[in-house]
């Protein structure tokens, strides 16, 4: 078979450059598909994901230089490290979308609405409703906002960093390890930053029924606490929803630049 491959190479020189490059592009191009946002919806389906991704790589073959291997590199580790830098591309657009939907997480269990959960197809995991809701509405933003073109167009820079055929994953060259930090720490910043409201009104809440309670003994406030929490997080959320949705495109539109 290593025989055949190499009387093709000699036979077909340029059509051996060009399987080569569509390759390495295709393996990246798998990486970035499973983590990043759109793309990692189980909803859609493999062959559609698998589909796409041949007509993008046609599309980059186009527009990337090819390019031979290189003498004594391995083909395997090559199509490893490519798709690790895939990967990584689309790990960090995700985070983008999961501090939006760990803020719907915070706001679910303040409403006293943790026992009512769904299947997310996604990560085959038991979500809260609330945050699959800001979830889904941060998935839609971002298609608004262009989230996939700068998704694209981020791929098609990575070369620039991680050539076709890397032996070496340089992690100080590809991405600031300070800005990883950031961006994965943010989750917990920003999500708190879109529950806050909730937060702040359930903990007045949660103040008023303690002061009844210590007035009132008798009344119960434990079982009254079950049917305030959602009917005023409810409320609340319907009030503040479009404020929100600006402030999570803000925050979307933010992170536009790293791409």
């Amino acid at each position: 078979m290593s025989d055949f491959l190499i009387q093709f190479a000699k036979i077909f020189p340029e059509m051996n450059l060009v399987l080569g490059t569509g390759i390495m592009i295709f393996i990246r191009l798998l990486g970035m598909f499973i983590f990043a946002p759109v793309f990692n919806r189980k909803e859609i389906p493999s062959m559609v994901k698998i589909s796409m991704g041949l007509i993008m790589t046609v599309i980059f073959v186009m527009v990337l230089k090819p390019a031979p291997i290189p003498d004594g590199s391995s083909l395997i580790l090559c199509m490893v490290l490519n798709f690790a830098f895939g990967a990584l591309i689309g790990f960090v657009a995700n985070c983008i979308l999961a501090a939006v939907a760990a803020g719907g997480d915070m706001m679910n269990m303040q409403m006293g609405a943790s026992s009512a959960t769904v299947l997310d197809p996604t990560t085959k995991s038991q979500v809260s409703i609330i945050g699959n809701m800001f979830g889904l509405l941060a998935l839609v933003i971002f298609l608004f906002a262009g989230g996939v073109y700068w998704l694209f167009e981020a791929f098609l820079r990575s070369f620039e960093l991680l050539g076709l055929y890397p032996t070496t994953f340089p992690m100080e060259k590809i991405v600031n390890l300070d800005y990883l930090v950031f961006i994965t720490s943010n989750i917990l910043y920003m999500g708190m930053q879109i529950a806050s409201p909730i937060l702040l009104a359930t903990l007045g809440q949660d103040i008023i029924l303690g002061i009844i309670s210590k007035t009132a003994p008798q009344v119960n406030v434990f079982q009254l606490s079950f049917l305030f929490k959602p009917c005023m997080g409810a409320l609340i959320l319907v009030w503040i929803l479009p404020m929100l949705i600006n402030v999570i495109n803000d925050y979307i539109n933010s992170f536009a630049q790293i791409f």
